[in-house]
């Protein structure tokens, strides 16, 4: 019985989106097929990599605040969008922020009285008005779903500086508080019927923003979780919850793992490391970072871009990174907001004022006027180079209405087809210009993601246990084949 193979295209220009294409026929890959050589995608299902938990985006504030915002029926759109399984992205791993964050309405805590030891004033009611229920929302889409949580800052009374932004680091008396606090989030939520699979200690461990944010050097982050947050855990009866460190950039993430997984107590204590991507790639880093600790998870817990400016941009930005990512290791990727308006936010990091000046220098010193009064703020923002925030999925108030980014679409080829549980398996391919990961998923079904960000259509021969199976993939495309 011949076999088939079913073709999912992106191809913008065109105007496919995730479109199911005529299938591929399978033939045998028989002497008289030498044309064929210089063109084969391989694909190996005898060796078997990592484990796949999942894909998704982040309950921030801003995408919850959003969503509220929405008549019925944009709700129900954005939900099926992101959750479906067959109509979605059948997002499955998702991401909560623990306080505020850059992307809420204001910066606050769950106890902001100064030196409340006992945490008697504690409450997660702030949640209650807009994250809590988006959440449960979308857990009647996605009954499987996976959520994880991370800490932008303490309370600003449990930081060295005072301040929830800025930096800082957590006060050495505060410790055992906050990895109370954070053990007294994990319980809150389980009593709203949202339990929590897991925490990173500390988003961006290394960088001091205008935002919420905190400080830790290894040893700090390291004896914080063995000495406070895992014994918290294991008292609350929350011993079972995933711990990652780091939560930031790549490109130090083997250096990182050195201090922080230097002892049998420590390696003991994390169940992995959380990675982004504004750094650069250095996808080589992950691999090395999974050879020297082959027992941890990697995840990919936050990637964002700004506002696209080619159709197709933002989409081959993730898809390169996540194709990338899961060729190294890393078990899922996770999104930021999943909802922001047509002024990329609402936030509350971005101060007018300031941009509004370094906006009037920059164009006095082109010989350009500026009348403040008649400007869009955020046009010259965008026309001046600043960073406008993007997610897959945008909502403009004013019009009443939902886009979606070409990221939507590229996110699309990996969320919907590379199922839980699904084990990354080998590939090669005769060109750099295609990008290509391959999957077994547990049906026993294969998923294959290929790439072309070049400018020329590529010929592909697909291979697979000495069959072949013909096609081409469109320039700035991207496919995904199920067979």
């Amino acid at each position: 019985m011949e076999r088939r193979v079913k073709v999912y295209l992106t191809d913008i220009r065109n105007g496919r989106r995730l479109s199911e294409e005529t299938p591929l026929v399978f033939k045998a890959d028989k002497p008289g097929n030498d044309g064929n050589e210089g063109h084969v995608l391989n694909v190996y299902d005898q060796v078997k990599y990592q484990e796949i938990l999942g894909f998704g985006g982040a309950f921030t504030q801003a995408a919850a605040v959003n969503y509220k915002k929405l008549d019925e029926a944009q709700r129900e759109e954005v939900l099926t969008a992101y959750f479906d399984r067959e109509k979605g992205l059948g997002y499955s791993f998702c991401r909560l922020t623990i306080n505020s964050c850059d992307f809420s309405t204001e910066m606050y805590s769950y106890d902001d009285t100064p030196e409340d030891f006992e945490l008697k004033d504690f409450s997660i009611a702030r949640d209650r008005e807009d994250v809590i229920p988006m959440v449960h929302a979308a857990r009647e889409k996605a009954s499987e779903l996976l959520l994880f949580a991370s800490p932008w800052s303490p309370p600003a009374w449990m930081k060295t500086n005072g301040k929830m932004d800025k930096g800082g680091f957590l006060r050495a008396d505060c410790r055992q508080v906050w990895a109370d606090y954070t053990a007294r989030y994990l319980q809150a939520y389980e009593k709203e019927g949202i339990p929590i699979w897991g925490v990173t200690v500390q988003n961006e461990a290394k960088a001091e923003q205008g935002w919420e944010s905190c400080h830790y050097e290894a040893g700090e982050e390291r004896d914080f979780v063995t000495g406070f947050l895992k014994p918290a855990y294991e008292k609350a009866g929350l011993g079972d919850r995933k711990i990652f460190f780091w939560d930031h950039n790549k490109e130090r993430a083997v250096d990182r793992g050195l201090e922080t997984l230097c002892n049998e107590r420590s390696r003991a204590a994390f169940d992995g490391i959380a990675v982004h991507w504004y750094s650069g790639d250095h996808f080589g880093a992950l691999d090395v970072f999974h050879r020297l600790y082959p027992e941890k998870l990697l995840i990919a817990s936050e990637q964002c871009k700004g506002r696209e400016k080619l159709a197709w941009e933002s989409g081959e930005a993730y898809a390169h990174d996540i194709i990338g990512d899961l060729n190294n290791w890393v078990s899922a990727w996770v999104d930021w907001n999943m909802l922001l308006d047509e002024n990329g936010g609402p936030d509350h990091w971005l101060d007018e004022q300031l941009q509004w000046e370094s906006i009037t220098r920059k164009r006095l010193e082109r010989g350009l006027e500026i009348d403040w009064k008649k400007e869009d703020f955020r046009k010259l923002m965008e026309e001046e180079g600043i960073w406008f925030g993007e997610s897959p999925l945008l909502c403009d108030h004013g019009e009443k209405s939902l886009h979606y980014a070409s990221s939507y679409y590229y996110i699309g080829h990996f969320s919907r087809f590379i199922k839980r549980g699904a084990k990354r398996i080998g590939s090669s391919v005769y060109t750099s210009d295609l990008e290509v990961c391959a999957f077994q998923n547990p049906d026993g079904s294969i998923a294959v993601v290929a790439m072309n960000a070049s400018e020329e259509v590529k010929k592909v021969v697909l291979r697979f246990h000495e069959e072949i199976a013909q096609t081409f993939i469109p320039a700035h495309s991207i496919v995904t084949f199920i067979f």
